[in-house]
């Protein structure tokens, strides 16, 4: 839940637009933002800890933990590419028309990186699904619910306010709910007075 309640803060502060005036300051965020998009993947991993078995589960375990690692690429993407690269280029000197030009062309690049990110972080949420519900059955359905919604209001909501703020807060909603899930189900298995099935 740390990553995406960390964007929901730095969303807070991030400039509405990108000029010439918000340009050093949209850069400086987003090279601090460089490690905290990927966190958004972690979740995934830290969930579907432990090495995957033979079967549904495990296959679905292997695709989130794939389709997490696809997302932090691709998002990263988009932060450097329209956050650090285009702001430097909104920042330098010159004919405004010509620098909003190439602004927009790195824009471009940007979103395609950005949306192919989302999608994958989609495609997370589903395999992760799977392999949650076969051990821990129904009570992971709400956080999915809620990180589906939240990923589909990501996919151009980024984290500006208010819009893409709540999208992280959901996020990290979601999170939560799966967290949940899965240590009720843990504790529900390891009360004190009940015996363990042998292995």
């Amino acid at each position: 839940m740390a990553g995406p309640l960390l964007l929901a803060l730095a969303g807070m502060v991030h400039p509405a637009g990108l000029s010439a005036g918000t340009a050093h300051r949209w850069v400086q965020l987003h090279i601090v933002l460089l490690p905290v998009f990927p966190l958004l993947a972690l979740g995934f991993p830290v969930l579907l800890r432990g090495r995957p078995r033979a079967g549904v589960a495990g296959g679905a375990t292997v695709v989130a933990w794939v389709c997490a690692a696809a997302y932090a690429v691709g998002y990263t993407g988009l932060d450097a590419v329209a956050g650090i690269a285009a702001g430097t280029v909104a920042g330098q000197p010159g004919d405004p028309g010509q620098l909003r030009a190439v602004v927009l062309a790195l824009y471009d690049i940007a979103n395609e990186l950005g949306r192919a990110g989302v999608y994958a972080f989609l495609a997370a949420v589903l395999a992760c699904t799977v392999a949650l519900g076969t051990r821990h059955g129904w009570r992971v359905l709400p956080g999915a619910a809620v990180l589906l919604g939240a990923g589909y209001s990501f996919i151009d909501s980024h984290i500006f306010r208010p819009r893409g703020v709540l999208t992280m807060l959901a996020m990290a909603a979601g999170f939560a709910l799966w967290t949940w899930a899965t240590a009720s189900e843990h504790r529900k298995l390891h009360r004190p007075g009940r015996v363990a099935s042998p292995q």
